[in-house]
């Protein structure tokens, strides 16, 4: 199979694909960013980026994503979590999505998910956009030239946008639809052009494997010290907690933004390249993101533009307050070659808290980063998931509910023994509001949290004065250099702090009442941490 084929009559045999149009095979950036061009499907902008918008949906439709329900994995899902479909339903959908395929142009991409070799998996992704195969090519990792030539798929994922899901006749719930076959290793999407299900897709393929196998899959980005991959540290965080931006420091080495596995080898990175949120991004604060922005191949995803100079406008989110861009990990200067770190040494937990309750850092104790793991409190920013106008306070368990095929405990229980066995120190991080909730105080400073995580990860942070958080109970620093110590004291930045302590007690609240539904599942010093 070589690389770039043309074939007007090829089969894809993994899934007996047949009758389509031209098949464009592993066709690389320049042919990818020619091809679309030529359907219209976007515009070439400063230094060969592409510039695209998605309809209708830009982003993620998460109610609409099904597993479909067979009998090796009716017990092992989180069913309240995912929703079923049945076997029947999924067949009409394959063969009428197979149906609608025919005769049309479609791009084929064989990739790699995982940079551990002996932990990867082949994904071969079948797109009706030309975009939608440079957006994946970027995102997932690309095997060698010469290793295609005997590439056999694992997975296949099929995305046609224009194929519209009949809700009774496919058991679904309305015409977008993303349906995860794991006996028939497929997945199929339709009625969506946003880019981002396709890699979240394989995420969620990776969150159903690898657990069977011992391996803690993340929703995290991670780096580690220069030179010394044992120094690594991972940010978890639902997306526009600060994920890829804060691992993207300029001291240390990236090893990926969005999706990592831990093994008993250490860190492995899923992807190959980024997918950042680029709302008033600029070229002081965030550098080298920023420069991506004007380099060939970008995908820039849902950004108003110039139609004269093709300058971005990085502040008008008229379209999306979700605008990206999704470029090679080799974009970022300080980027690993290998995409492999050590075991982390440091485990940081991103939030972004509307309410303006949690300090920008605290430590945690084993038992209580357990908690919060499970609780996965944060705040939903607009625009990621489709109706979300502005910061929604919601618990998503592990930081990434809507990725997660099994129940929390799988994924809880693995990081508890991780953290066990290799030690690693537990910080809570809040990215979100300060001086009072969304509306009334600001976001926290990115300066300020820079230098906080700056501290906890060269060991510093751990040498000055802590206090017990009265509300939660976890410690505080008193002081850092460096920063504001109005802001390590959320109630101080509050004009009332009346209004503060009513704030508190009730995110108070809605913690304990969301954990009451793991208390069954988990052991007694993780229930002596849960806030009663």
């Amino acid at each position: 199979m070589t690389l770039g084929r043309v074939n007007p009559q090829f089969q894809l045999e993994d899934q007996g694909i047949s009758g389509l149009g031209n098949v464009y095979y592993n066709f690389i950036e320049p042919a990818l960013i020619e091809a679309a061009l030529k359907k219209g499907e976007g515009t070439l902008g400063q230094g060969g980026t592409f510039l695209v918008t998605t309809g209708k949906f830009t982003g993620r439709s998460p109610k609409d994503k099904h597993v479909v329900d067979t009998a090796s994995v009716t017990d092992k899902i989180w069913w309240e979590n995912n929703a079923k479909m049945s076997e029947a339903g999924f067949d009409a959908l394959y063969a009428d999505m197979l149906e609608h395929m025919k005769g049309k142009d479609y791009f084929v991409q064989d990739l790699v998910g995982g940079a551990d070799p002996i932990l990867s998996i082949n994904v071969r992704m079948v797109t009706e956009l030309a975009w939608h195969s440079l957006f994946i090519r970027h995102l997932l990792r690309r095997p060698e030239r010469a290793a295609l030539d005997s590439y056999v798929a694992d997975f296949t994922v099929i995305n046609c946008p224009t194929f519209q899901a009949n809700p009774e006749k496919h058991n679904c719930r309305s015409e977008t639809v993303i349906a995860m076959n794991f006996d028939r290793k497929l997945i199929l999407i339709g009625g969506t052009e946003y880019a981002g299900e396709n890699k979240k897709s394989v995420f969620t393929l990776l969150n159903y494997l690898l657990p069977e196998k011992g391996v803690m899959p993340m929703h995290c980005s991670a780096n580690h010290a220069v030179g010394n991959p044992v120094d690594t540290a991972v940010f978890f965080g639902l997306s526009g907690t600060g994920k890829t931006t804060l691992s993207a420091d300029p001291s240390r080495v990236l090893i990926g933004d969005d999706e990592h596995g831990w093994s008993d080898r250490g860190t492995f990175n899923f992807e190959g390249g980024c997918y950042a949120k680029t709302i008033n991004l600029n070229a002081e604060a965030e550098p080298e993101i920023y420069a991506t922005t004007q380099k060939f191949g970008t995908v820039i995803e849902n950004m108003v533009f110039d139609p004269e100079t093709l300058e971005l406008d990085f502040n008008d989110d008229s379209l999306t307050a979700n605008m990206r861009c999704a470029y090679p990990l080799d974009y970022i200067s300080n980027a690993s070659d290998t995409a492999l770190g050590g075991h982390p040494k440091n485990i940081i937990m991103l939030t972004c808290d509307a309410f303006g309750v949690l300090p920008p850092i605290a430590r945690l104790t084993p038992a209580q980063a357990m908690y919060h793991f499970l609780s996965g409190f944060t705040s939903k920013v607009a625009g990621t998931e489709r109706g979300v106008t502005e910061p929604e306070p919601t618990f998503s368990t592990c930081f990434g509910a809507p990725f997660m095929p099994r129940r929390p405990e799988a994924y809880g229980n693995l990081l508890r023994d991780k953290i066990a066995k290799h030690g690693a120190t537990c910080w809570l991080v809040n990215t979100g509001w300060t001086g009072g909730a969304y509306g009334t105080g600001s976001r926290m400073p990115i300066k300020a949290t820079r230098a906080l995580l700056t501290a906890a990860l060269d060991g510093s942070l751990a040498e000055v004065k802590f206090r017990r958080d009265p509300n939660f109970g976890f410690d505080v620093p008193v002081a850092v250099d460096g920063v504001d110590p109005a802001l390590l004291d959320p109630r101080s930045t509050w004009a009332d702090t009346a209004a503060y302590d009513a704030q508190a007690a009730k995110l108070v609240h809605m913690f304990a009442d969301n954990f009451e539904k793991y208390l069954p599942y988990i052991d007694e010093d993780v229930k002596a941490a849960a806030i009663s």
